[in-house]
């Protein structure tokens, strides 16, 4: 009778003393410059590329642990696209080109792991099978080899309680007892498929080193210099992996089920050989992180580049500013026309006047919407008319990681305004490039506050910030150049009381048509408007005329303004201007003042007008009344609320002169000749707008410069 000789299983590979010092080898140790030794490069790889090969490698261990918790790994974007990769150039002759090497090292680690060689030694004979590749050809090809064992065995492993194949097969590899025990299995080699997965990621991160544009960033470049000086032993270290998961796999089908149970030997060879590629990936990340902002700050600079050259070049019509400025696609316009609700491209702004509306998504409804909308809705109303052939595009300025999506908080603030607004807005924040960021600060000096860059129709800009215009002329400042302000302007001629109060109340502007006496006064202490107001209806009985009394508030103290209004109405004090206007008043004030700086430049200081603006705009940044008395728009006069209500107080004294130089000219002649102060000391808080305060203010008192403070202000109303 024949005996049968059943071989013993082979024993679970081992680790030696020297492959336990592996775990310590640095770049510059004997055994590393070893591997390096084995690497000559010759070009072979160089006509193709290996990340759909890497792809299928991903797709292979997905699939075979897909029911195991710990893969998180893989990116299931390409899972079974196989055939879709099969259409793509060169993918079939890659494969024919990589067969033989793939074969080659899988045998070879099929067999050492199998005879019980140690890593290491492993390690360096596929380096040298591999040795003409490029580092991350040599990866993913060992990858790949072992990619063929571990798909074998889980494939017969999946298949075999239902296909007659698989468990033949099964058989033939003694594996009916271990297959049977599949479910106990999975959980046990949980090392391994954790190791597995850290082989994917450090791979995934080399191969993104290989897709970086060499256009932006070279070798020298110190991050891609020091990843390049790593991945040689973020390589061998995978590879090392790679022949230690191997052997786990031999192991399995070569002792049966008793070998489910791993050593502490060998869960500790596959932890520590997984902190080893964690320590590498967080490395690498670091490097490749380093070299997307490098080449994100070259790519913004040069768009940036090109940002300054097209917007200092003549064109036929504004399409090529309008494409720079707002990045769209053949997908999706990226415009909405908010009358009409549709997506446009800039197109349909071909050669018309833009206003780009730039500005951040915390927008004061109150004053810059309301400003545009009142402008735009009288266009709307009014379409052939001259003045309204323009369009608005909206370009809200948001910085944001654009590596990850804007997050929903400001999404939904960018939404809720864009859907108020009846012109034309961009799509997404994002269509607006960071180069178009920088450019509209660096340039058009945007920083908090909304500007109005206008364009004419070949794109050129023509006016660095046409809100003020707006504020003071409306729809009257088309085109919006710098020219027709100065020409509006010039027909203003002198300072009067109709360029202070036009547009901010309708009956007000029927009193200066009337010729009759007006007060205006403002400011926020009701005791004081109480006196003065007293004060200014005595006198105007004694002067036996009739004195309108409007109140015009304070900037930036909207709810103690209401207050006022509220009191001024119950008690009688007078008429007040709608809170919305008060808003407007000073706003306009404040563009009257930007618009003279912008067109006088360094000769403001001669200008009366500017004088003037200036002079009003320092009462209102004092802590005190103020007061301006009016007839028709010629005869004015202004001061302080102390002074005013102490002229008022002493009409006594100046009164008889009224029949002769009438009543305006005599408070005037008082105010100057007995109530000038000798000293003073007045301030004047600006809003930062664009970043165009001048360096040099001279007192609207003295004449002398003023001094120069940052003044962090929180009114809380």
């Amino acid at each position: 009778m024949a005996t049968v000789v059943v071989p013993p299983r082979m024993q679970p590979t081992r680790l030696g003393r020297g492959d336990r010092n592996v775990f310590t080898m640095s770049d510059d140790t004997p055994a590393m410059k070893q591997i390096l030794e084995t690497h000559a490069p010759d070009g072979r790889d160089s006509g193709f590329d290996v990340k759909p090969l890497f792809q299928i490698v991903e797709d292979i261990i997905h699939h075979s642990t897909s029911t195991v918790p710990w893969i998180t790994h893989v990116t299931r974007e390409h899972l079974g696209g196989l055939e879709d990769r099969a259409t793509q150039n060169g993918f079939n002759e890659m494969l024919q080109l990589l067969a033989h090497p793939i074969s080659t090292v899988s045998c070879e680690i099929s067999c050492k792991c199998s005879g019980g060689s140690d890593g290491h030694s492993t390690t360096k004979s596929i380096c040298v099978t591999l040795s003409g590749y490029s580092w991350d050809a040599k990866v993913v090809i060992a990858l790949a080899a072992f990619a063929v064992i571990y798909g074998e065995f889980w494939l017969v492993a999946q298949l075999y309680l239902s296909s007659p194949l698989a468990k033949s097969v099964a058989y033939l590899k003694q594996l009916p007892e271990t297959l049977e025990r599949v479910d106990l299995l999975k959980p046990k080699l949980e090392s391994l498929i954790k190791l597995i997965g850290a082989m994917l990621d450090v791979t995934t991160c080399i191969l993104r080193f290989k897709e970086l544009p060499l256009q932006y960033i070279t070798s020298n470049t110190p991050a891609m210099a020091t990843a390049n000086a790593h991945i040689p032993a973020a390589v061998y270290w995978t590879m090392r992996s790679i022949v230690a998961c191997a052997s786990q796999i031999m192991n399995v089908i070569s002792m049966g089920p008793e070998y489910i149970s791993l050593s502490t030997e060998v869960s500790w060879e596959l932890s520590t050989l997984e902190h080893k590629l964690k320590n590498i990936l967080e490395l690498l990340q670091n490097q490749l992180d380093l070299c997307n902002k490098h080449i994100g700050e070259t790519r913004s600079e040069e768009t940036y580049q090109t940002i300054v050259r097209v917007m200092s070049t003549s064109h036929i019509d504004n399409q090529k500013v309008l494409k720079i400025l707002i990045y769209g696609n053949d997908d999706q316009p990226p415009l909405h026309y908010g009358t009409e609700k549709r997506l446009v491209g800039v197109e349909e702004l071909r050669k018309k006047v833009v206003l780009l509306f730039i500005s951040d998504l915390d927008l004061n409804l109150d004053e810059e919407l309301w400003l545009l909308q009142s402008i735009y809705e009288e266009k709307i109303a009014q379409p052939s008319h001259p003045e309204s052939q323009y369009e608005i595009v909206w370009l809200p300025i948001v910085e944001f990681d654009r590596t990850k999506p804007l997050d929903e908080e400001k999404v939904h603030q960018f939404h809720s305004l864009k859907s108020t607004m009846k012109w034309y807005t961009i799509t997404h924040p994002s269509l607006i490039d960071p180069a178009v960021i920088r450019y509209t600060k660096e340039v058009w000096r945007f920083t908090k506050k909304p500007l109005l860059v206008a364009l004419d129709q070949q794109g050129k800009m023509v006016n660095q910030n046409a809100i003020h215009m707006i504020y003071i002329w409306g729809s009257l400042a088309y085109p919006f150049t710098s020219s027709k302000e100065a020409a509006l302007w010039e027909g203003v001629g002198s300072w009067n009381f109709s360029v202070l109060a036009d547009n901010i109340d309708r009956a007000l502007l029927d009193w200066i048509t009337q010729d009759k006496f007006i007060c205006m006064y403002g400011g926020e202490d009701i005791m004081w408007i109480r006196k003065f107001i007293e004060a200014a209806r005595i006198v105007a009985q004694a002067a036996n005329i009739h004195l309108e009394l409007i109140y015009v508030g304070k900037n930036n103290l909207k709810e103690k303004v209401r207050k006022n209004n509220v009191m001024i109405v119950d008690e009688k004090l007078g008429a007040v201007i709608e809170l919305g206007f008060v808003s407007f008043f000073w706003a306009r004030l404040n563009s009257m003042w930007h618009s003279k700086l912008q067109l006088k430049a360094g000769d403001s200081e001669n200008d009366p007008i500017v004088q003037e603006i200036k002079t009003i705009l320092s009462y209102d940044s004092g802590e005190q009344g103020w007061a301006v008395i009016s007839r028709g728009t010629v005869e004015m006069t202004r001061a302080k609320g102390d002074i005013f209500l102490q002229a008022m107080l002493e009409y006594n004294n100046w009164i008889t002169e009224v029949a002769e130089l009438g009543f305006v000219h005599t408070i005037d002649k008082y105010l100057r000749d007995k109530l000038h102060p000798k000293h003073h000391c007045t301030r004047l808080i600006l809003p930062s707008l664009t970043g165009d305060i001048p360096e040099r203010v001279v007192c609207a008192e003295c004449r002398r410069p003023m001094e120069k403070f940052i003044m962090y202000r929180c009114c809380v109303d």
